[in-house]
């Protein structure tokens, strides 16, 4: 055999992957010493297939060092298997934004903080410990914030090469955002492309569930943990079916609209006497702030906000005891959307007041200031969020299992979590700006996240009572994360670098006029030089170009509707389908019934034939003994040879 076919037939046997490289082992060690024996291939042909093997060997190693390095998978599958994919789409969504903040950071690190940290002062205030609610005091001399930057360029020799900090740091955020996009726009047509136009979506993966299983599990409890998870699987599938076929009559269909009606118009009425609040606090903040010179009263606003975050989703929540849906995705992708529209809003007056008032105030630093209170307001959700595992649920648990135990034990609340870590992240996308280190800090809350999430979700839920599947959830969060909350962050990053004016006396760009001053100097010193020209075309033409983001933006939406007109071609396709195996079922039905009917004819119409022919025998008498030997039935002509003999 080649070497594809030798590769292809071991792929396709029964064996673990362990045995299956072992036996790949022992055939590359036989066909090595058989070489001699056979043609000897050319130079450039050995050079190739020593290439493609050692290929092939990297990227085996390389994917099983990955899958040994995969962030909680055991948890995870332990997860799925217990409380569904609805449940577990939440903790996939948790990992996929730690590894997002890890890339962030590591970016901002490297090409922001180091640099930075070669030419620090000596920080010289008082570390209380204080710090750590506050964000302020010892923390703002050192590399947390924007204003401890220094505005000059680096060189540590006089003929060194040097490190422009301004350019650095504005095209340090311009990169990441850039990458951003690009990921969040991957993210989406991957998840998009796996959860609404690959075809087992529509067949519901009923193939996987019936005829496959995987060999290279072996072990007892792995094996345990994979027949649960199929179980539940199962359970989704059939729920789902069942759900779709549930029809309403026209009085409860105008029940159910009135009472959507009813909690829409409410949770409009709460979401925007929250905003209203939010506003009048924020905008006499600062008024608070010079009267009270308490360290702890910078902490009030975001008190305030994180118990509208608490407090309000639980409150919608307890819609669905009215709403009543029959889909609990639907029920889900409400509470989405009314969460969304209350957390966005409430970030979207606080940057309001941080843009209109604290920008344009006699602040001596305002984009440090801006950071600070972001900081406050990202380490107090975490906090109420800590509280509300700990204390929350656990007492739901206590009272729903010893007090009332008609309640039971409480379901986990995806759209509520879900929207917590949509909050989070985007403070953390506006506040990067003004504190390169958030995303270090939205690590480590993440990690810790993750364990108090899954700690409390195995003591304190139980598992959804209505199954469904939540393949296309991932794809829903990550929109839901790209728009508004990504493209709200891209707004108001654009006003603070195209409108507003830095401060004069903190940060990397004191001494300009705006933010991006320094783009536009930089580019007028490349217009002297002539090895550089490339790079002003490149500005001039596409970035500075809105010519050049109208088309890309075309590009985009062309690529989305392609992408929709195949999910709904296939959809067709695959009802097309639907219907051609019923009607062959029927057909089939319809022959089966033919061939019945043709059967049960015969045998009634055997026994008459056979009367008939035995009172012909008796009546032509001995004569015709050799016409009677030839009838199919021997009782018949036994019967016939005895009556011959008697006679």
């Amino acid at each position: 055999m080649t070497s594809r076919e030798r590769i292809k037939t071991i792929r396709n046997q029964p064996r673990t992957m362990e045995e299956k490289r072992k036996l790949r082992n022992i055939v590359d060690k036989e066909k090595s010493k058989q070489s001699h024996h056979t043609l000897q291939l050319k130079c450039c042909a050995q050079y190739l297939n020593s290439i493609s093997r050692g290929y092939r060997r990297s990227k085996n190693s390389l994917s099983d060092l990955l899958s040994s390095i995969s962030l909680w998978q055991k948890a995870l599958k332990v997860i799925g298997g217990k409380f569904g994919t609805s449940v577990l789409s939440y903790f996939n969504f948790l990992r996929w934004l730690l590894k997002f903040n890890i890339f962030s950071f590591a970016l901002n690190f490297s090409f922001i903080i180091i640099p930075q940290l070669t030419v620090a002062e000596r920080n010289t205030l008082q570390f209380t410990g204080l710090e750590f609610l506050t964000g302020a005091g010892y923390f703002t001399k050192t590399v947390m914030y924007y204003g401890f930057y220094t505005n000059s360029t680096i060189r540590h020799r006089s003929s060194g090469p040097s490190y422009d900090m301004q350019l650095a740091y504005i095209f340090t955020i311009g990169a990441w955002l850039i990458a951003c996009f690009f990921s969040l726009l991957y993210s989406m047509a991957k998840y998009f492309r796996n959860s609404f136009i690959n075809p087992h979506i529509y067949s519901r993966g009923i193939a996987k569930f019936i005829f496959c299983w995987d060999f290279t599990v072996t072990h007892e409890k792995a094996v345990k943990l994979k027949q649960k998870n199929l179980s539940t699987e199962i359970r989704e599938n059939l729920s789902e079916i069942l759900q779709e076929n549930v029809k309403f009559t026209f009085r409860q269909q105008l029940a159910c609209f009135s009472a959507h009606v009813a909690a829409w118009l409410v949770s409009a009425g709460v979401a925007a006497a929250c905003c209203v609040a939010v506003y009048y606090l924020a905008e006499y903040n600062s008024e608070f702030l010079r009267t009270h010179r308490d360290p702890g009263a910078v902490l009030l606003l975001p008190f305030v906000v994180s118990c509208i975050n608490l407090i309000v989703p639980r409150f919608y929540s307890m819609f669905g005891l009215v709403e009543r849906y029959e889909m609990p995705r639907h029920e889900v992708y409400t509470l989405l959307i009314r969460n969304i529209f209350l957390k966005i809003s409430v970030i979207g007056i606080l940057c309001y007041s941080w843009l209109n008032i604290v920008a344009l105030s006699d602040e001596e630093c305002w984009e440090t200031f801006i950071g600070q209170e972001i900081y406050r307001l990202l380490l107090m959700d975490f906090v109420f969020s800590l509280a509300d595992s700990f204390l929350g649920e656990f007492l739901r648990r206590i009272i729903g299992m010893r007090f009332i135990t008609s309640l039971g034990l409480q379901e986990f609340d995806i759209a509520r979590n879900v929207l917590e870590l949509i909050y989070a992240q985007t403070l953390v996308w506006i506040g990067i700006f003004f504190c390169p280190l958030l995303p270090l800090i939205q690590m480590i809350t993440l990690f810790i996240m993750f364990y108090v999430k899954y700690i409390s979700l195995m003591r304190n839920f139980q598992p959804p009572s209505k199954a469904w599947r939540a393949s296309q959830m991932i794809t829903v969060f990550i929109f839901l994360l790209f728009f508004p909350s990504f493209t709200g962050v891209l707004c108001t990053l654009a006003i603070t670098v195209w409108r507003l004016k830095p401060s004069a006396n903190c940060g990397p760009f004191r001494g300009v006029p705006l933010f991006i001053q320094s783009i536009y100097l930089w580019i007028d010193t490349l217009r002297k030089r002539s090895g550089y020209t490339w790079v002003v075309w490149i500005y001039q033409n596409l970035i500075s170009s809105v010519h050049f983001f109208f088309i890309l933006t075309i590009i985009v939406l062309i690529i989305t509707y392609l992408y929709w007109q195949i999910t709904e071609g296939r959809k067709v396709m695959i009802r097309l389908l639907h219907e051609q195996i019923i009607n062959e079922g029927k057909d089939k039905m319809f022959l089966i019934e033919k061939l019945t009917k043709l059967q049960d004819m015969e045998k009634r119409a055997k026994p008459s034939t056979l009367i008939l022919e035995r009172r012909e025998t008796e009546q032509q008498g001995p004569l015709h003994l050799g016409e009677c030997d030839a009838t199919p039935d021997l009782r018949f002509r036994r019967s016939v040879q005895e009556d011959n003999l008697k006679a």
